[in-house]
């Protein structure tokens, strides 16, 4: 990827992805089909895509656009910084929140465990 998204950008790759046609989108973000189909191929050009589906799968493979937040400290910003060939130790905020993450799973799995 050459260049983070803006939030519109990212916005507009949210709505691609949740299967909106371009009509809908433009009209969702009141902005006019051609300022759409501007912004689509900015979005392809950053993330290195040809088309839609490509920008979507490249998207959530570098960690931008699988729902899930992109704070430091939790553990999704933790697994961004992995996907984008960081080293999240590196991020004191985001090894903290990982130490946390993996102490709460372990919480729940031994929940699970005493219930079963």
């Amino acid at each position: 990827m050459s260049a983070e998204l803006t939030p519109h950008q990212l916005r507009v790759l949210q709505m691609v992805s949740q299967g909106l046609t371009h009509a809908q989108i433009a009209a969702e973000l009141y902005v006019t089909p051609k300022g759409l189909t501007a912004a689509v191929n900015r979005i392809h050009a950053k993330l290195g895509a040809t088309n839609a589906p490509h920008a979507v799968l490249l998207a959530c493979q570098a960690g931008i656009l699988d729902g899930r937040p992109r704070r430091h400290g939790d553990h999704a910003g933790y697994e961004a910084h992995r996907r984008r060939g960081e080293d999240p130790s590196q991020c004191e905020p985001c090894r903290l929140g990982e130490r946390a993450h993996r102490q709460a799973m372990r919480n729940r799995s031994n929940e699970n465990q005493e219930a079963a």
